[in-house]
């Protein structure tokens, strides 16, 4: 069992910046893609940025640019710095472990705030 804990929302500015954490319980990111995914009231739930077991990033078209997603193997912990933030990017964002192997499942944090208003 693995837990993933999200840490770092709030209410920001348009144009400001924050940064999301996504601890886990243990160590997994040889064996686990890592993902933040977001949803917005009344929308589906989408993909925002992953980064593999090797190292590669993923980003959606709407955030390329702005967000930068990076981990901290020793700390056993994702980040997703968000730049340049928009009213559209308001959204509860979820931080998502997901094996290609088929018998391991995926996990989900419990997701955090973050809201974009003036």
């Amino acid at each position: 069992q693995v837990q993933l804990v999200e840490s770092g929302g709030g209410l920001v500015q348009p144009g400001g910046s924050l940064r999301l954490s996504c601890s886990a319980s243990r160590s997994i990111f040889s064996v686990y893609v890592m993902g933040w995914f977001r949803q917005a009231p009344g929308k589906e739930r989408e993909l925002v940025a992953r980064i593999t077991r090797g190292g590669g990033v993923n980003y959606a078209d709407s955030v390329k640019g702005r967000f930068t997603i990076s981990r901290d193997n020793a700390k056993n912990t994702v980040y997703l710095q968000m730049n340049s933030l928009k009213p559209e990017d308001t959204a509860v964002y979820l931080c998502n472990a997901h094996s290609p192997v088929p018998a391991l499942p995926d996990y989900w944090g419990q997701g955090t705030q973050v809201t974009v208003s003036s």
